[in-house]
């Protein structure tokens, strides 16, 4: 049996992946490579290996070489497909490998798979996985319409993230408020990963049955802290001091420790420091996340940040925050003072 699964939704990509694993018995029978290293005959060898003691060897390729440029498809050989069915049998187990030999490139390599999944023994269940959507005409799609089955995942945006919120929170026992499932869906976006992690633990919190509030998720949830405090650094760089000093209250109302919220919003403005001389230097988004070891959506929100402020600006509020932190550390103001004077030192800036 040849599975398909594609999209741009990693997460549910790996719990499609997840589920299929759990439908046979293939505790001693699963072999995972990977796509982009593996040649084309480690595949064929796997999966025409007999099974050990079972009725299905499982073989994951996850992942496919990398486009080359100007690649047209290349001839495979007879060899290289490895259609002989017969296999040996011996005992298999779980492994990660990424196959021997020099990886083909990606336009032989699918021509190589398709040619070889009509000789796919019953006693193979192949599953290739790709995290982006691939297109129409892709000749992976038609043999897997025919000949096998495909598990299409697409990032929910809008109502269906809102949606899917409400689900997976269904699937941990518990209920969400349309009101507390789009603060989530507006702090943490598509993230699934994350949004799942935050739901397990707003589940646990509310317990079996229970449902998650507004008030829940904004006292509980990480994510949608830092989302919050991203707000604030966003009022403090429009000047908006109304604006800011709600925030900042509503984020001590909700219990956040003054002197973690000085302490954030100084990495936060640290972080912006960098990723503005990196944007200056013509990164994007996704290089300066590698390049200063941050998430890739927090250096989205980053690189629209920096955007309202000059360097200066930035290094001026910078020195302020460590003031700041420095004069609390000497006890000479109380935390929730000092924040409140320090956004309106901000909103004074020109």
């Amino acid at each position: 049996m040849f599975y398909l699964l594609h999209g741009d939704d990693e997460f549910t990509n790996r719990e499609q992946l997840k589920k299929l694993r759990l439908q046979g018995n293939f505790e001693y029978n699963q072999d995972t490579f990977n796509g982009g290293e593996v040649d084309l005959a480690t595949i064929t060898a796997t999966c025409n290996t007999l099974p050990f003691l079972a009725d299905q060897r499982l073989v994951v390729v996850e992942g496919l070489p990398k486009k080359r440029r100007g690649e047209s498809p290349a001839p495979v050989s007879a060899d290289e497909i490895g259609t002989d069915t017969a296999g040996k049998g011996g005992k298999g187990k779980k492994s990660k490998k990424s196959g021997k030999g020099s990886a083909a490139s990606r336009a032989s390599f699918e021509k190589g798979l398709v040619e070889y999944i009509p000789h796919l023994p019953d006693s193979a269940v192949l599953i290739v996985l790709v995290d982006e959507a691939l297109e129409a005409s892709n000749s992976l799609l038609k043999v897997a319409s025919e000949q096998g089955k495909i598990i299409q995942s697409t990032l929910p945006k809008g109502a269906a993230l809102e949606s899917w919120i409400v689900k997976r929170a269904r699937s941990n026992g518990v209920t969400i408020t349309s009101d507390a499932a789009a603060i989530l869906a507006n702090y943490v976006g598509n993230q699934l990963r994350l949004l799942a992690n935050e739901l397990d633990k707003l589940a646990t919190f509310v317990g079996d049955g229970g449902t998650i509030s507004v008030d829940d998720v904004r006292s509980l949830s990480a994510q949608v802290q830092e989302a919050r405090i991203f707000d604030l650094t966003d009022a403090l760089a429009q000047r908006n001091q109304k604006q800011a000093l709600t925030i900042l209250h509503d984020l001590l109302a909700d219990g956040e420790p003054p002197i973690k919220l000085i302490s954030t919003i100084t990495t936060q403005f640290r972080s912006l420091l960098l990723v503005k001389e990196l944007s200056l230097k013509g990164m994007r988004a996704a290089q300066i996340a590698t390049t200063i070891g941050i998430a890739p959506f927090v250096a989205e929100k980053a690189t629209r940040q920096v955007g309202k402020f000059t360097p200066t600006q930035l290094e001026r509020a910078y020195r302020q925050l460590l003031a700041t932190d420095a004069a609390l550390k000497r006890s000479r103001m109380t935390p929730e003072m000092a924040l409140d004077l320090l956004v309106v030192s901000f909103g004074n800036e020109q």
